[in-house]
């Protein structure tokens, strides 16, 4: 009696494999083919009628007589190997190379005498194109990016000098004032463009381009390095360009406010730029050992630089602080978790 039962399991795996919507093979262990499914003699043009009974590497013409294939098939058959996952390369006349991926695994289909294998193959083909397209585009955009970018730092460069050249030749001091300080704010975005235009991914590295950023406003607003200088002391921290863009802005209307206020007379003095992060918590603070902050009557009135930065430190989500340094002036801006804006800045840029 187990014999019709043997039988029965057989003609059923046979059913599941014609009919399955894989490429599908079913071999003995010398390699024969018993069964192959419809969807694998479409996918590779073979006529059904001429696969049963053939061996493996007589299947078409001949293509899938691939020798590294069968040893893998023949040691899977007596249980020394797997195959899974296994790129083949199949070369047809006349017809482009597809690229595979096969499976294999041995099938108990209830004859315990012969071991049959189970093969399915993958056409991996349109797949791995479409993934090297994707990349190409990714590397692509990435390089027009970049070149986008360092175009654009060359053009506020030029806007830059114009606004100089302006600034030159109206006699209005206020006026003057007023182009200057668009002068330097638009440094400040030169600054970061270059940065960016050397960076992976849209991330700026912070020290490098604070760094640059202060040199360009120390190049355009201090006459004497002897009597004015900053520095810039900046962790490793890397940010978003946005993210950087605001700081950046923040760190410009600041340090022009410190130049323009905190060293009158001829007085020496430094600016002191600092950025400490840990995990989403970060701490900015532009500090000056000028003759610190007016009150009363003396205070300036909060100008478009003090704007700026409340709604740059907003924009954060985080808050500013103004605190006087025996001698000279603190302004603290520090993001922690859902902090509120809370400004105070009485210096106007």
């Amino acid at each position: 009696m187990p014999e019709p039962t043997v039988h029965f399991e057989a003609a059923s795996t046979l059913a599941v494999v014609v009919s399955s919507n894989e490429p599908l093979l079913f071999l003995s262990d010398d390699l024969t083919i018993i069964a192959a499914s419809a969807s694998f003699c479409r996918a590779f043009d073979i006529d059904p009628g001429t696969v049963c009974g053939r061996s493996l590497g007589e299947l078409g013409n001949g293509e899938w007589a691939m020798p590294k294939l069968a040893s893998l098939l023949n040691a899977t058959a007596s249980g020394s190997a797997s195959i899974e996952g296994y790129e083949i390369d199949l070369q047809r006349p006349n017809q482009a190379t597809r690229q595979l991926v096969v499976n294999a695994r041995t099938l108990n289909d209830g004859d315990i005498d012969h071991i049959r294998l189970l093969l399915a193959v993958t056409d991996v083909t349109d797949v791995r194109a479409e993934a090297r397209l994707k990349e190409d585009l990714v590397r692509e955009k990435a390089i027009l990016l970049q070149e986008v970018q360092h175009r654009v730092a060359n053009s506020l460069q030029i806007i830059a000098s114009v606004l100089m050249q302006s600034a030159r030749r109206v006699q209005s001091e206020e006026a003057r004032g007023h182009i200057q300080n668009a002068h330097h704010r638009v440094m400040s975005i030169a600054a970061l463009q270059r940065q960016l235009s050397m960076s992976d991914a849209g991330n700026v590295e912070l020290r490098t381009y604070m760094t640059q950023l202060c040199q360009s406003l120390g190049a355009s607003m201090i006459a004497d390095t002897d009597r004015l200088s900053i520095q810039v002391t900046v962790d490793d921290s890397a940010v978003e360009a946005d993210v950087s863009t605001s700081l950046g802005l923040i760190v410009t209307e600041l340090v022009i406010n410190a130049l323009k206020h905190a060293f009158p007379d001829g007085r020496s003095g430094t600016i002191v730029i600092d950025y400490r992060s840990s995990g989403n918590d970060w701490t900015l603070s532009i500090a000056d050992n000028g003759i610190g902050m007016s009150v009363g009557n003396e205070a300036p009135k909060p100008g478009l630089g003090t704007g700026i930065v409340e709604a740059l430190v907003k924009k954060l989500g985080g808050e500013i602080q103004l605190s006087a340094a025996g001698p000279g002036t603190v302004v603290t801006i520090r993001h922690q978790g859902s902090a509120r804006l809370r400004t105070g800045l009485s210096t106007a840029a």
